[in-house]
């Protein structure tokens, strides 16, 4: 193909590293086709999202202080835009993922990140989170909510294990699942919201903004935080958008084998290295039709999503259940809503709350194995594994995916309710997106082609969220050593 080799005009020293890895070979940037080919590529980290900000914190919050603090969730999902950007942005110009691109600054980062991710994702949060709604679907015991996870937990180790390719098997099904989720929300917020609250998104903002230091103490810091880091996908997480891509074949992602099941499919044993793209003028062209289409992509599929059901799950809550002085840490606001909807609609309606509730749970637990697994396969193959010829990219996944399942399943058994294990989650993820949101400024700014580089107007932008995030990871420090680790739940 046209695209396959380097073109003949120009040809410079690679601007990628070698001290760590090795050098990257050259070659021409692939045309783009048009934006619906596409479409989709944010589906996953969207619908990994769905169930720990939207349906879970975001609405908690919702049921204790009302909606005064809903900015902070539409903030948090607009700084993950521009990090998902510019996590896209290195690997569409070299085909590796952005957690490869630190280690060729300095190789023990890609350790760092595979434990960033496996450390706050093995408390099963969504598992347990999932399973509850379940119970509330078919009126069974809460005493059954362990097995009921475990039992989700290996369904999804399994499904994951047998798939031949796995990021198109995981697209199909996520796709499937936000496409359910969006049907159900927008026939709610027509049913079950009233025009007052959507009003009181705007009107209530000014006074949470200046209550913002009270709600802190009451919700607790590593709860407000871990909201807005979940506001949208959060930790690891949007790092493996890089992956996401890479599989739909935009940029220099083509080049790049997908990840397969060892069981079912043709396992590549080599680390994916990617490549650098001289600086022709041909190449100029194409980037800047990449770029347009990523950015569009993202925005539609994540943020225009993402925003949308964070806000409209929020007015659900307060239009159904109101504030409620003690929501207490498990999910009873949830099953409180269910009420609501029985009273004011139809059992019928109840039902496909819960039906749609478990679902954003279950995708979001799909993709929280996949992601962190997916991130591990490809950072320690890249690096302390290159050299194998037994360890995969894909055998690594699935090593990782079947450590979460089964130490998440016996924390399970500990009794540690939902909303305390999502926080942990949240709270650990904050601080791998302190560290990353500067690396991204680093890696972007120097790593890249002077054409494909962070410039312009999103450079202050990308400053203001390494501020951001490194200050309230910073505050949550201080607040864990001057006041214990018990202060931040």
């Amino acid at each position: 193909m046209a695209d396959a080799t380097v073109s003949e005009e120009v040809r410079e020293p690679t601007y990628l590293p070698t001290k760590y890895l090795p050098a990257a070979e050259q070659r021409d940037l692939p045309e783009p086709r048009s934006l619906r080919n596409y479409m989709g590529a944010s589906v996953i980290i969207t619908a990994t999202a769905l169930g720990s900000g939207e349906l879970i914190l975001w609405p908690y919050i919702t049921s204790q202080v009302g909606l005064g603090l809903v900015w902070l969730a539409l903030l948090g999902i607009t700084l993950q835009y521009f990090l998902n950007m510019e996590i896209e942005r290195y690997t569409l110009a070299t085909g590796e993922t952005a957690v490869t691109g630190f280690s060729r600054m300095w190789l023990p980062w890609g350790v760092i990140f595979v434990l960033g991710a496996i450390l706050p994702n093995t408390w099963p949060g969504w598992a347990s989170s999932g399973a509850t709604v379940f119970t509330f679907i078919f009126g069974l015991n809460e005493t059954a909510v362990p097995l009921i996870s475990t039992i989700f937990l290996l369904s999804i180790g399994l499904a994951v294990s047998l798939s031949p390719v796995i990021y198109q098997t995981l697209e199909k099904a996520e796709g499937i699942m936000v496409a359910l989720i969006l049907v159900f929300v927008v026939v709610a917020i027509f049913v079950a919201t009233e025009a007052s609250a959507w009003s009181a998104v705007l009107s209530e903002a000014p006074q949470g903004a200046a209550d913002l230091p009270r709600f802190i103490d009451e919700l607790g810091a590593a709860s407000l935080f871990g909201a807005i880091v979940f506001a949208g996908a959060g930790g690891a997480n949007n790092l493996v958008q890089s992956n996401y891509i890479r599989d739909k074949g935009m940029g220099m992602g083509v080049h790049i084998p997908n990840i397969v099941s060892p069981i079912t499919g043709d396992e590549v044993a080599a680390p994916s290295l990617g490549y650098v793209m001289p600086p022709t003028e041909e190449n100029q062209r194409k980037w800047r039709r990449w770029w347009k289409i990523a950015n569009q992509e993202q925005l539609i599929t994540f943020w225009a999503i993402g925003a949308l059901l964070l806000v409209g799950l929020s007015v659900l809550v307060f239009s159904t259940v109101g504030v409620q002085e003690d929501a207490g840490t498990d999910l009873e606001f949830i099953s409180g809503q269910g009420e609501a909807f029985a009273n004011t609609i139809g059992p019928w309606f109840e039902m496909s709350f819960y039906v749609a509730g478990f679902l954003m749970l279950l995708s979001t637990n799909i993709g929280v194995v996949d992601y962190v697994s997916r991130l591990s396969g490809d950072a320690l193959k890249i690096t302390f594994l290159k050299d194998s010829t037994f360890w995969s990219e894909s055998k690594i996944y699935l090593t990782v995916t079947w450590f979460m399942i089964i130490v998440g399943s016996a924390i399970l058994w500990t009794g540690a309710e939902p909303i305390v294990l999502l926080i942990i989650a949240s709270a650990g993820g904050g601080f791998v997106m302190a560290f990353y949101s500067v690396l991204l400024i680093a890696l972007n700014r120097k790593m890249l082609p002077e054409y494909a580089r962070l410039k312009g107007w999103r450079l202050p932008i990308m400053i203001l969220i390494a501020l951001f995030y490194v200050s309230f990871a910073s505050f949550l420090v201080y607040q864990m050593v001057s006041q214990g680790p018990a202060s931040l739940t």
